[in-house]
């Protein structure tokens, strides 16, 4: 699915939008996650432990942490962008430029590069870094770095949609009077609550488990077996699988584009245009 929607924005000229680019950056960092960390991952589930390359389980980590808090913080970006499209449609065109969409983009890697190298560079400094490699590791350093990865953007997230939904809502009612629209109002108003009810939850359901237990599993009297933290963690990496279908599938062009790359219409004749 990743790949496809960085085929299709890449290929296709009439999705070179702002919005889009922040949807392709998106991509690859979840298709680096499966790429980079589930295959490693897998090992470590099925072995329980990998005593094989100390520096490749650091590398599994960096991996890890970088492009996971990446993703994440895409989402919350996307956020602010359908913020405006929504609630300042009259001046989205010049709020969210393709220069404000690079910004964008940079602030979601660079802060995301930043946790995973310095968690990582205090880890193999610290004794919590063995030569054991772990699926996930708990330190004081990685707690503090899940506040900024996850319960900040979570938290705009939740208050950005929530505000787009009463947006949407008010706006909805205020033409309502018109009896000729009501019908495709309420349709539209219906499809957008389902819209972000569904991007809302499958972000929410996706991580937080993980994140909410991880900050117990260390604490006195807390006894939640690893291999529940661990489930919880696919389960958050999962949201790289399921990204692509939440943000991209809901636009025709995407569908239409899919569709072309898939049955190979790509390959006999020029589409870019179109």
């Amino acid at each position: 699915g990743n790949f496809l929607v960085i085929i299709s924005i890449a290929y296709f000229k009439q999705l070179h939008t702002p919005t889009n680019y922040l949807l392709l950056s998106l991509a690859v960092a979840d298709l680096l996650v499966g790429a980079l960390v589930l295959p490693f991952s897998t090992i470590l589930s099925l072995s329980s432990c990998w005593y094989l390359s100390y520096l490749l389980c650091v590398l599994r980590d960096l991996f890890d942490l970088l492009l996971c808090a990446s993703s994440i913080l895409h989402l919350c970006f996307i956020s602010v962008d359908r913020y405006y499209a929504v609630c300042k449609p009259l001046t989205y065109a010049t709020k969210m430029t393709v220069r404000v969409s690079v910004t964008m983009i940079l602030l979601s890697w660079t802060p995301a590069a930043l946790i995973g190298i310095g968690i990582t560079i205090r880890g193999v400094k610290s004794d919590n870094f063995s030569w054991k490699c772990d699926i996930f590791k708990t330190t004081k350093e990685s707690s503090i770095g899940t506040v900024f990865a996850f319960y900040i953007p979570a938290f705009m997230i939740l208050t950005i949609y929530l505000k787009i939904l009463m947006v949407a809502k008010k706006q909805a009612r205020s033409i309502q009077n018109n009896i000729k629209i009501r019908s495709a109002v309420s349709k539209r108003e219906g499809k957008a609550s389902k819209t972000l009810a569904l991007v809302m939850g499958v972000f929410l359901i996706c991580w937080t488990p993980f994140f909410f237990f991880k900050l117990f599993f260390h604490m006195k009297n807390c006894t939640i077996p690893v291999v529940v933290i661990e489930a919880f963690k696919w389960l958050g990496w999962s949201n790289s699988m399921l990204n692509p279908f939440v943000y991209a599938f809901f636009y025709s062009w995407f569908r239409s584009a899919f569709k072309m790359i898939i049955s190979g219409k790509i390959f006999q004749g020029d589409f870019t245009d179109l």
